[in-house]
């Protein structure tokens, strides 16, 4: 995704996630930075089970964390950008196919 396509906000009891490109964080906010995005393909249908399962299973075996979000269409699986080579092949080596966009 090009920067500034994707921005999440979830507040729970216990806190406030916000996702959002990098560079629309203040210097003073606690940070995880250089996540990527895969984007899962959807619109996906409520009905379907198991697609994050799939996608995640690959990338556990290859050692890759993943922080996944989803969406009322769609999925995502954030990964940390070291990882998004072993992540492709790992995806690829299952039978996923995988498009990759230029940033």
């Amino acid at each position: 995704m090009s920067n500034g396509d994707f921005v999440s906000i979830t507040r729970t009891a216990d806190e406030l996630s916000i996702v959002c490109p990098e560079q629309n964080v203040p210097p003073e906010v606690t940070v995880a930075t250089g996540w990527l995005a895969l984007k899962c393909e959807g619109p996906l249908d409520f009905s379907l089970a198991g697609i994050v399962a799939s996608l995640a299973e690959p990338l556990a075996d290859a050692g890759v964390a993943i922080f996944p979000i989803a969406t009322h269409d769609t999925d995502y699986l954030f990964i940390k950008e070291p990882q998004l080579e072993i992540a492709i092949e790992a995806l690829l080596a299952y039978g996923h196919a995988v498009r990759v966009q230029p940033a």
